[in-house]
């Protein structure tokens, strides 16, 4: 069933059991006050009429006036005045009362008695010494004639509310649900080819507004992620192109005309320097590729991260033994327990490291700071550098894969390290943030969570 066919039903369905139950509550409310009223209408009309015929003194005729004129005939009408001086209620009679109802009145001095549509009221007077019953019976003409009209105009009242329930549903659902309509029409026009195209926000619904931005966001991620795919598969096969094209080239060259031992074995040595060139670009192809992964692969298990930052360092002094690194510790904190954090070693050692060799290179290796530290929540690595820093308009895309400076041109790399540390740090739910300037350096700031 359609989400509006279920708005239209869902309120129509509340809407009518609320008119039955107040429609329900009048009625039987209306009633039950018909019946009390008209037993006082008739309980009047006994008083009255025990003044008229048992009174004998100067104010009757103003009652009979007042009867005449205020007091209209009911249908079936009829008052019976008894004697119980001279006449017993429990012997038989022609009287159509019930002897209950006599005895009610008798000793409650007043009563109320109903047989399907007549009605009896009756009081006991006292007057000159003497008790007698007085009762006044008639149809209640209001219960048959005004509670139907009642009844019927509640019903009618009912069913014109019903259509107008459902119309107002339907327009209320129509107009809720036709933003959503437009959202999913919009949606419908989006595919690989228009991933640019984002859904216009509506201003007036907080809740859609939400929706659309969630989209819109959610798009934005999809088409940098598609960018970012068609860009890799580029730079990667460009990158890839690069060796295999110098080694196809120096055999080619090579294999032209008969050489010497010597020329034979500068040219395999060349080959074999291309060849590990493009080793090494697959494998920082496969690993780049292989850290986009959720992690499952990969063994988490608590380490300490001054005990890395020592192994780091390390290392990069052996590959770089020209490397001026200083290993700032002046801000570590007094509970070592905050030093503890979940991860992988080996791919934290490997991100880490590419950070601080980068720093290394190209600051052309001036001294780096190499600091680390602690807050409530992440371990603090901090690298700073004095190098050639960073242009403006390339730092927002230095973690883009085989993206490089604008001014390492002078530098040798592949533009895989810094994305690839960035999958590994976004791996340990940890973020890296860079700060440059070509006058200062470069600053880069790994945040990874404490061990909870």
């Amino acid at each position: 069933m359609k989400t509006q066919n279920k708005i239209i039903l869902f309120l129509t369905s509340i809407f009518l059991a609320y008119i039955l139950v107040f429609s329900g509550f009048i009625f039987f409310s209306i009633s039950d006050y018909s019946y009390t009223d008209f037993y006082k209408r008739l309980e009047i009309r006994a008083i009255t009429m025990a003044k008229i015929e048992l009174e004998d003194d100067q104010d009757i005729n103003a009652v009979k006036e007042i009867r005449q004129d205020f007091l209209e005939e009911l249908p079936n009408e009829k008052i019976t005045i008894i004697d119980l001086q001279r006449f017993d209620i429990h012997s038989k009679s022609n009287l159509a009362i019930p002897v209950s109802f006599l005895e009610d009145i008798k000793n409650l001095k007043r009563a109320y008695y109903k047989e399907k549509n007549t009605f009896y009221s009756g009081i006991k007077y006292h007057n000159r010494g003497k008790d007698y019953l007085v009762v006044v019976s008639a149809e209640n003409y209001y219960n048959t004639h005004h509670i139907v009209y009642l009844r019927n105009l509640l019903l009618i009242a009912s069913f014109i509310s019903i259509l107008i329930i459902i119309f107002i549903a339907w327009f209320f659902s129509r107009r809720v649900l036709m933003p959503l309509k437009i959202i999913i029409g919009d949606m419908k026009k989006i595919s690989t080819e228009n991933l640019h195209f984002r859904l216009k926000e509506p201003e007036d619904n907080e809740e859609l507004r939400s929706l659309t931005a969630t989209f819109n966001n959610m798009l934005n991620r999809l088409e940098t992620s598609f960018e970012t795919q068609k860009n890799f598969i580029s730079n990667a096969s460009h990158e890839l192109n690069t060796p295999l094209t110098s080694i196809i080239g120096e055999a080619d060259v090579t294999l032209a005309k008969e050489r010497s031992k010597e020329e034979y074995i500068l040219s395999l040595k060349n080959i074999l320097e291309e060849a590990g060139k493009l080793d090494k670009k697959t494998k920082a192809l496969l690993f780049l590729a292989q850290t986009g992964y959720d992690g499952k692969a990969q063994t988490f298990t608590s380490l300490r991260i001054d005990e890395l930052v020592i192994d780091v360092k390390e290392t990069v002094e052996k590959i770089y033994p020209e490397a001026l690194i200083h290993l700032d510790f002046d801000l570590l904190p007094e509970n070592p327990d905050k030093l503890s954090i979940n991860g992988n070693a080996q791919l934290l050692h490997l991100a880490i490291s590419n950070v601080v060799m980068n720093a290394c290179k190209y600051s052309k290796n001036r001294k780096v700071n190499f600091a680390l530290s602690a807050s409530e929540e992440n371990v603090i690595i901090v690298v700073r550098d004095k190098g050639i820093g960073i242009p403006e308009n390339d730092l927002p895309y230095i973690f883009d894969p085989f993206f490089r400076g604008s001014n390492t041109e002078n530098f040798y790399g592949y533009g895989i390290g810094l994305p690839l540390t960035r999958n590994v740090i976004k791996m340990h739910n940890g973020s890296i943030i860079a700060h440059s300037s070509k006058t200062e350096g470069t600053v880069m700031e790994i945040k990874i969570p404490i061990l909870s």
